[in-house]
Parts: structure tokens; C-alpha cells; sequence
């Protein structure tokens, strides 16, 4: 195990929460975004949780800052997976899961593009800065009818 592998702690990211929300239709910006961030309540409190949230999109490729990965060209390969069942989206990474409720409105914008925004909060919120977090653009899957 290298020293990198054994930095990085999953524990000490805490409660990791989802945020499903779109932008204002009415200026036709009605993509939708997925947030994924961390309380910074794990045993060694914010900055331990910064540094795994670091370690994680390090570990699995996603750059911190401007830079918006392209999940759509792989989605079976891309290290992060959306699945949307009715109104329940299922977030998938390496090791981990979260789920959450989106909006009808985000439900029809994600059926109507077939992908989300996803960005990853390196730090806990709300202290979170958008120049903190790994961006990119995932396919919203559905299970087989």
C-alpha cells in the first residue's frame, strides 16, 4: 500500500449529503445539478474530511477546480454512476453511495438531456466553494423496464 492509499480514510469524510436542484427555466437554464458534500462530522472533524474528500477525487480521477470531466463518453467506465428511479437518484462512487429526492423538475430536465452536473464539495458545507469541488457531466441511467 502506498502512502497515498493509506492517507486516504473514507471514515473521515463524515455524513456525506446530496443536493438535486436545476436552474431557472425561465432563462431557458434548466440543467440539472447534483451535489455531493460532506457535514464535516467524521471522527477528525472538517479538515480530516477535507483532506479524504481530496484524496477520493484524487483517487479516482476527478480534478479539483475548473476543469468539467466528460462522463457521458464512457458512462460504464466513469467512476461516478447516476441512477434515477422515479424521483429517487441513487449516486454511485468507488466504495461508496448516496441517494437522495429530486424535484420533479429535475426528473424531467434530466429525461428530457439524459445527463446531470455533477459537482463533489471538497470541503463541508456550507463552507463549500464551487473552486473547491471536482466538476463534471454524468448520463443519468434508468433501470430496464
Amino acid at each position: 500500500m502506498t502512502s497515498t492509499q493509506a492517507e486516504i480514510d473514507r471514515s473521515q469524510l463524515g455524513t456525506l449529503s446530496v443536493l438535486a436542484w436545476i436552474g431557472d427555466p425561465s432563462e431557458a437554464h434548466d440543467i440539472p445539478y447534483l451535489l455531493a458534500y460532506t457535514l464535516g462530522d467524521g471522527p477528525g472533524g472538517r479538515e480530516a474530511g477535507e483532506a479524504a474528500a481530496r484524496g477520493l477525487l484524487e483517487e479516482i480521477g476527478l480534478p479539483i477546480g475548473d476543469v468539467v470531466m466528460d462522463g457521458t463518453r464512457n458512462p460504464a467506465g466513469f467512476p461516478v454512476q447516476i441512477l434515477l428511479e422515479g424521483n429517487q437518484i441513487a449516486l454511485t462512487l468507488p466504495g461508496m453511495n448516496a441517494q437522495c429526492t429530486a424535484p420533479d423538475e429535475w426528473v424531467a430536465a434530466a429525461d428530457e438531456s439524459g445527463q446531470a452536473y455533477f459537482l463533489f464539495a471538497t470541503r463541508a458545507w456550507p463552507e463549500a466553494v464551487l473552486t473547491g469541488s471536482a466538476h463534471c457531466v454524468l448520463s443519468v441511467r434508468r433501470l430496464q423496464k
